[in-house]
């Protein structure tokens, strides 16, 4: 009998535990550092949304981090990938590119084009909607359901 109590209780120490490790893996699939990232090399396939900051403690950035992670299976099922660059004196392309001043949120479309900059957080919540509003993700929408 306790041998089996054991064996049930570990278990269910274990799964809460595999969820946890699950879901960290699955924020650091959406979540990566902007580097020398290309733009090119997400067309057509993925929503790019690059958070600048001026330093990984901005507030700012922290806090839009954490909304990212408060949600991401919201961000990955619109395809949405998350470029993060808190280094302004590295001067990536992208930073060249976008010219953001201090905490800027970018939303890049499948086509390239940019279709929001922000200079304050967001909640996944509100990235959905703006995404759900674009012509290419109600497309999308109606071929899933078959409509298209």
């Amino acid at each position: 009998m306790k041998k089996t109590l054991a064996f049930v209780l570990s278990i269910l120490i274990a799964v809460p535990a595999f969820a946890l490790e699950s879901a960290d893996a699955q924020v650091s699939a959406i979540i990566q550092p902007a580097d020398d990232a290309d733009l090119s090399e997400f067309l057509w396939t993925n929503r790019p949304l690059i958070v600048f900051a001026d330093s990984p403690a901005d507030p700012r950035f922290t806090q839009q981090i954490a909304n990212i992670k408060a949600d991401p299976n919201a961000l990955r099922v619109r395809d949405v990938i998350v470029l993060t660059d808190t280094d302004p004196a590295a001067r990536s392309p992208l930073r060249q590119k976008l010219r953001p001043r201090g905490f800027m949120l970018v939303l890049i479309a499948k086509d390239g084009s940019v279709t929001q900059r922000k200079p304050l957080p967001w909640t996944v919540r509100e990235i959905s909607r703006a995404i759900d509003k674009t012509p290419e993700r109600k497309r999308e929408i109606e071929d899933r359901r078959g409509d298209g």
